[in-house]
């Protein structure tokens, strides 16, 4: 089992990949996203898994899978009985199972192990992704196990990780708390959806997740990291407005791993502004003492609306797409003269907008 766990002493290793519940009864949710990009296929999958209220006998008490899958077709199973979910909270491990065998307690399973015992369900950890989900109305499922190889956590290659959302990250002060897991890994493995069955080796994977016991009223998410002659490259953007202790506030980050080295725009060390239309146009730039970094994506397709955590438990209240177009260009900044490091393109990125009002297009100030 501890194979398959991650080591806390590996560079890769991110502060807060453990589970956040603390066993209280207040209004909490924790949730995961597991991608794979397949750049033959020109298709991605997007797992998402989510508890809320843990402690059981809530009204929104109960954990779900989510899929976005090959042209952003979607599934879904939730999972009512919080007492089948289980997670680490030193390690990033978790699992919810909706139908398994009787006499096997929740817990990690060896994957053969979990294909014997669980008809459907999930486990992950930082280097395995496995599961299966069936929906009765519509015949649709999903099975899927991959192994992953982390490449990037967040931070530069080789050093102590960071957290996302800074060292405040640590207090209950910022809800809900973000934290990308892992920007690049490489994953093997297969993935059989509906019946067509995807195989893949050295794919380019990522994970991320958010915890809390507040919402966030609004957001946007730019993520991307496969793109052609540049396997070296992974980026993770976003904002929104988030709760700080008894006031709110909208802040916004560009993440940039590329070559072994981390670019890091945040509110305390650059300058951050964003211009996000509703849907199809999201442009973004930030600025620090050295380098500076400007990023469009766009997409014509409509997207897909997918469940997130909300107040009101978890709702329709977010749309996604992972075959956005992207375009990408990182500066240094020398005195008055800037330099070009980095221009790259992609049409695998991933895209996303949610909470709500979303009427005209949010622009920083």
């Amino acid at each position: 089992m501890l194979g398959l766990l991650a080591n806390p002493f590996d560079t890769t290793y991110t502060p807060h990949s453990g589970y956040h519940w603390n066993g209280s009864n207040r209004r909490f949710f924790e949730g995961w996203y597991y991608r794979v990009t397949l750049p033959l296929e020109n298709q991605s999958f997007a797992f998402m898994y989510s508890i809320e209220d843990p402690i059981g006998g809530k009204p929104h008490s109960g954990g779900a899978a989510q899929i976005l899958g090959p042209d952003d077709e979607y599934l879904c199973r939730t999972f009512p009985n919080v007492n089948t979910f289980w997670a680490q909270r030193q390690v990033l491990a978790l699992g919810h199972w909706g139908k398994a065998k009787a006499g096997i307690k929740p817990g990690y399973l060896l994957p053969t192990d979990f294909e014997h015992y669980v008809q459907q369900g999930y486990q992950a950890t930082a280097t395995l992704n496995q599961g299966a989900i069936f929906d009765p109305g519509s015949g649709k499922y999903c099975r899927w196990q991959y192994e992953i190889q982390p490449l990037y956590g967040w931070g530069n290659k080789g050093s102590i990780q960071q957290s996302t959302a800074g060292w405040l990250s640590f207090l209950q002060i910022f809800e809900p708390g973000w934290q990308i897991l892992m920007a690049s890994g490489l994953a093997c493995g297969w993935i059989d959806w509906n019946g067509k069955r995807y195989e893949f080796t050295n794919a380019p994977a990522y994970s991320e997740k958010n915890w809390g016991g507040a919402f966030p009223q609004k957001w946007f998410w730019v993520n991307c990291n496969s793109f052609p002659g540049e396997p070296e490259l992974a980026i993770t953007a976003g904002g929104g407005k988030r709760k700080v202790l008894w006031w709110t506030e909208a802040v916004a980050m560009i993440g940039l791993h590329y070559r072994g080295k981390f670019y890091e725009f945040v509110p305390w060390n650059s300058q951050v502004s964003w211009n996000i239309q509703p849907w199809g146009r999201w442009e973004m730039q930030a600025k620090n003492q050295h380098y500076e970094v400007e990023l469009l994506a766009t997409t014509d397709l409509p997207g897909t609306f997918l469940r997130a955590p909300t107040e009101s438990g978890l709702i329709f209240c977010c749309r996604d797409t992972l075959q956005g177009q992207l375009n990408l260009e990182l500066r240094k900044i020398n005195g008055t003269e800037r330099k070009t490091i980095l221009k790259a393109h992609s049409c695998l990125c991933g895209l996303e907008i949610g909470g709500s009002p979303w009427e005209r297009s949010w622009q920083s100030h």
